[in-house]
């Protein structure tokens, strides 16, 4: 198998836009990642309870589970050398089984800072069709060149 390219901060610039990424959501997207994050509120399992309790048309994905998506759209953009620093979301709706979420972002910031490491601010939506579901910003470190590995940083030189 091959290792994905490394993604160096020099290859980013402000607004520059991220690949799509478009996923059908299914009843075991919900459910799984329901459990993965031992979330056993029944609006995430349990369409009945769903529909006649809180009044929505089906389970819905919940916080954690959206979470690791952006996440996973987020590194497999920037492959292994990649990581994560911040990251912030505002849910304004909810996702369905039968929907098609689709991420996309674009680079706000591009930096580096006083440790040397570099850093990219992301802007990126979670929509349904023309329905932006989730806002979400993330502050992610890159390597400044082919020798630098943002995980090796640790204690004070990590300032996410």
């Amino acid at each position: 198998m091959a290792m994905a390219p490394k993604l160096l901060l020099g290859d980013v610039r402000a607004g520059d836009r991220l690949p799509d990424l478009a996923y059908d959501v299914t009843p075991t997207t919900v459910v799984l990642g329901a459990l993965a994050t031992r979330d056993w509120r029944p609006m995430h399992h349990d369409k009945d309870f769903a529909q006649k309790r809180n009044g929505v048309r089906d389970i819905f994905l919940n916080t954690p589970n959206q979470a690791a998506w952006f996440e996973r759209y987020l590194t497999d953009w920037t492959g292994p050398h990649g990581r994560l620093g911040r990251m912030r979301f505002r849910m304004k709706d909810s996702v369905f089984p039968g929907d098609l979420m689709s991420f996309r972002a674009s680079v706000a910031k591009v930096a580096q800072d006083a440790n040397g490491c570099g850093w990219v601010d992301v802007a990126v939506t979670l929509s349904v069709g023309e329905r932006i579901c989730t806002e979400c910003q993330a502050r992610i470190a890159l390597p400044t060149d082919a020798a630098h590995n943002p995980w090796k940083l640790e204690g004070d030189r990590w300032r996410p």
